[in-house]
C-alpha cells in the first residue's frame, strides 16, 4: 500500500466515523417522535434517510463500487423472509433500503444503545435473548408470521453473528421454519462486504463490494429441511463465487 493510500484509508474512515456519530445520533433523537407522530408505514422510510446517506458516503469518502446483481428478484409487494451472510454492518443497512419494509430479527442489547437503538425501533425489529434459544426461536416464529401477515419481510442472518469473509459458520434453520410455518417464501442474498467494511475493525477500506439477490426459494408444500437445504446450497454455491480479498488487508 502506497503513503496515498494508506493516507486516504485513514482519512476516509476518520470522515465517515464523523459522519455516523451525527447522523446517528440526530436520527436517534428523531426516531422517538416520528414512531409517534408517523403512522408506522411511514416510519422506516425517514429512518432510510439516514441508511442512505451512511451508504453514500461509505462509497464516496471510503473509494467503495457496489454492484447489485439480481434486483429483478425484488418484490416489494410480497413479504418473505430474506436471508443474508453477515460480514458487517454494510449489508444491514443496505438491505433496510432494497427492501423496505423489513424487520430485522436481532440481539435484544441493540435496542439499549443510545441513539443507535432509538432508530432501531422505529421498524419493528424482533429483539431476541440469543442465550435464551428455544424461547429465541419461538419469538422469531411468532413476532416474524406477525410482521410478514402486516406485509413486512423479515431479515434473519442464519450464520447468528457477523463471521469474516474467509470463515465458515453452519446456517441455523430458524429462516426456513419461519417461512414454513408462514407459508412465505425465502428470498436469499449473499455479499463480500467485509472486505471493505470489515465486522470489527474502525477502519473502512476502498474497493468493490459484489451483492447476488435471489431467485427466490418457494416454500409450499416443503418440509423445513428441505427448503433449509434448497437456501443452504444456493447461498454457498454464490458465496464461493464471490471476488475475495482486498490489497488493504493483505
Amino acid at each position: 500500500m502506497s503513503v496515498l493510500e494508506w493516507l486516504r484509508s485513514w482519512i476516509g474512515s476518520t470522515v465517515f466515523a464523523f459522519y455516523y456519530m451525527i447522523s446517528t445520533i440526530f436520527f436517534g433523537i428523531l426516531a422517538p417522535f416520528a414512531t409517534i407522530l408517523l403512522p408506522k408505514n411511514y416510519r422506516q422510510p425517514v429512518l432510510n434517510v439516514h441508511n442512505k446517506g451512511l451508504l453514500f458516503v461509505f462509497r464516496v469518502i471510503c473509494g467503495v463500487k457496489v454492484e447489485i446483481i439480481g434486483r429483478e428478484y425484488i418484490n416489494k409487494n410480497r413479504p418473505v423472509v430474506l436471508v443474508a451472510n453477515h460480514q458487517s454492518e454494510w449489508e444491514t443497512y443496505v438491505l433496510q433500503v432494497l427492501m423496505a419494509p423489513v424487520s430485522t430479527v436481532l440481539k435484544k442489547e441493540l435496542l439499549s444503545v443510545p441513539f443507535f437503538g432509538w432508530g432501531l425501533r422505529m421498524v419493528q425489529p424482533i429483539a431476541i435473548d440469543r442465550s435464551q434459544r428455544t424461547n429465541a426461536l419461538k419469538q422469531i416464529i411468532s413476532q416474524g408470521k406477525e410482521r410478514l401477515d402486516d406485509g413486512r419481510s423479515v431479515l434473519i442472518f442464519p450464520e447468528g453473528t457477523r463471521i469474516a469473509p474467509n470463515e465458515v459458520q453452519p446456517f441455523n434453520k430458524g429462516a426456513a421454519m419461519l417461512a414454513t410455518s408462514a407459508g412465505v417464501p425465502i428470498l436469499p442474498v449473499v455479499h463480500n462486504a467485509g472486505y471493505t467494511w470489515p465486522g470489527k475493525r474502525w477502519r473502512k477500506f476502498p474497493g468493490s463490494i459484489r451483492v447476488v439477490i435471489g431467485p427466490i426459494i418457494e416454500s409450499e408444500g416443503k418440509k423445513t429441511s428441505v427448503l433449509h437445504d434448497e437456501m443452504d446450497t444456493w447461498m454457498r454455491a454464490e458465496m464461493a463465487k464471490l471476488p475475495k480479498g482486498n490489497k488493504f488487508l493483505e
